[in-house]
């Protein structure tokens, strides 16, 4: 019997701005990414909840894997989300909750996903978040949020994430979360705005005591050599790591600071006060995914890489931007 919390179409639907094409980061992470588009698919703003990458750290082999947190989740949009015990099989688990109008966040293996057709379906067993949204077990199949769209799969594939065929007696439970959305709030723009601003502050209070590109680019210099020594493959998992959430994060605070200054929240952006901060994480952004190619070319060639000169653009935008928002009340 089928079960859905949402109706939605695969073919028509509309991802959100954070997503569109033009960003140099399409795809976030895949957790922050399927909470983008539910909240946007939900009628709400996800803009508002990104404040928490404003805390971003270099944590020795990685950058913070951003989320956002539950309880703000819960503040800005009344999305009540908890763990959920996975103690019978998933499928069941799924009719029944999306039946309810719930939905649920759980991890799947991509070779499964055929969303990400080109990378890492049918190719490679890599652990990613998805949200399921409507499952059909008659039809076999599923709708489902992952990365930066809403996606729909059948067939095997529809067996074989649920753990239907060929199933493997030491099968772990992926973690999986229930998501109520029945005490869903859709606020007015200002006053989302201002509660992000709130949450902004908060975040900001968080971060890094010193620079951590500073201790980012150290660690690259060590590590260079060994990236170079385990080639191509390694060096794709670091980068996702490492570049992938530092420019991404970065990019969204941009984006964040532009939507904050365009709804009025009390930040005096008419002579530009954010301006310094937005173009910081901009460079950042872009820094990174340029940053990609040129070490990904210097693993490959096992060639000398100087990178003083880009890390420490990247720094001084670091500081120029915390700077900036340490002034602003």
């Amino acid at each position: 019997m089928r079960a859905k919390a949402l109706t939605l179409d695969p073919l028509t639907y509309q991802r959100h701005a954070l997503h569109a094409e033009e960003r140099q980061w399409v795809e976030k992470n895949c957790y922050f990414d399927v909470w983008i588009e539910l909240i946007h698919a939900l009628g709400c703003d996800p803009c508002a909840v990104i404040p928490v990458v404003a805390a971003l750290d270099f944590e020795g082999d990685q950058w913070t894997f951003y989320k956002p947190p539950l309880d703000e989740l819960r503040d800005l949009y009344g999305i009540e989300v908890n763990e959920m015990t996975a103690w019978r099989p998933m499928l069941e688990h799924a009719t029944e909750h999306l039946g309810a109008g719930k939905m649920i966040s759980v991890e799947a293996d991509a070779w499964w996903l055929p969303d990400v057709t080109g990378t890492d379906y049918r190719r490679n067993h890599v652990k990613s978040t998805i949200v399921l949204v409507d499952v059909d077990p008659d039809a076999r199949r599923l709708g489902y949020f992952h990365n930066a769209s809403y996606y729909s799969l059948d067939g095997e594939d529809f067996d074989r994430t649920f753990q239907l065929t060929d199933v493997d007696p030491a099968f772990l439970p992926f973690f999986a979360e229930l998501v109520r959305v029945d005490r869903l709030v859709r606020r007015a723009p200002g006053e989302l705005a201002k509660m992000s601003r709130a949450l902004l502050k908060r975040h900001l209070a968080r971060r890094p005591r010193d620079n951590p590109i500073e201790r980012f680019a150290a660690r690259f210099q060590r590590e260079l050599p060994e990236l170079q020594e385990r080639g191509l493959e390694h060096y794709h998992a670091w980068a996702f790591a490492t570049l992938r959430q530092l420019g991404s994060a970065a990019e969204l605070m941009s984006l964040h600071l532009r939507w904050q200054a365009a709804r009025g929240t009390g930040i005096p952006d008419d002579a530009g006060a954010l301006t310094p901060a937005v173009t910081a994480y901009e460079t950042i952004s872009g820094g990174a995914k340029a940053f990609i190619l040129k070490a990904a070319r210097a693993v490959n060639t096992r060639r000398p890489f100087e990178t003083t000169a880009i890390f420490d653009d990247w720094a001084r935008a670091w500081e120029q931007a915390t700077t900036t928002l340490d002034g602003i009340d």
